[in-house]
């Protein structure tokens, strides 16, 4: 079995290489999170690491749900699951996903506003905070009704707060 993380970065930097030099580093992103998003299921979760299902029940449950899936990426699926680290998968999405965003000059963060945002919203909001970093950014939105108004964004440990909590609250300070 798989000790840590690190030995999920070490099989995503092997197959990270071998989609560089193949030119396939896109579609296997795709495919690793379609089986990261799988095992991900409880159901699927707990028939992948009971160790009184065979090894062929598994791969055949795999190839069924996965089968435009990469030869590569599934061949990394099976030993994975052979290792009897199932739950590594996501783990090893993860660290391709990384690789991938470092390689593209990408900084992946978190948006927080008062109230959800249309994904177009959130989407020009990655393009502006971008623009502060100098950098492309993604930015995953979610709501927090305590901020009152606008906005905190965290990308690569920095935080840009534009919230009206933190206005009240630095008005507030200034003020006693």
């Amino acid at each position: 079995m798989l000790p840590s993380r690190f030995a999920a970065r070490r099989y995503a930097r092997a197959l990270f290489e071998l989609g560089l030099a193949g030119n396939k580093l896109d579609k296997w992103q795709a495919d690793l999170e379609r089986v990261a998003a799988l095992s991900r299921d409880p159901e699927v979760a707990a028939f992948l690491t009971y160790p009184r299902v065979s090894l062929k029940d598994k791969v055949g449950l795999l190839s069924r749900n996965l089968g435009d899936v990469s030869p590569e990426v599934l061949n990394l699926t099976y030993l994975l699951i052979k290792e009897g680290a199932a739950d590594r998968l996501g783990s090893v999405a993860l660290s391709y996903q990384k690789m991938l965003d470092e390689r593209n000059g990408i900084e992946r963060g978190s948006l927080t506003t008062a109230v959800p945002l249309a994904e177009a919203e959130v989407q020009d909001l990655s393009r502006r905070v971008g623009k502060i970093l100098n950098k492309k950014v993604i930015l995953m939105g979610q709501a927090d009704p305590l901020l009152i108004g606008g906005f905190q964004a965290r990308v690569a440990g920095k935080l840009l707060d534009g919230s009206t909590s933190t206005a009240l609250a630095t008005l507030k300070k200034e003020l006693s």
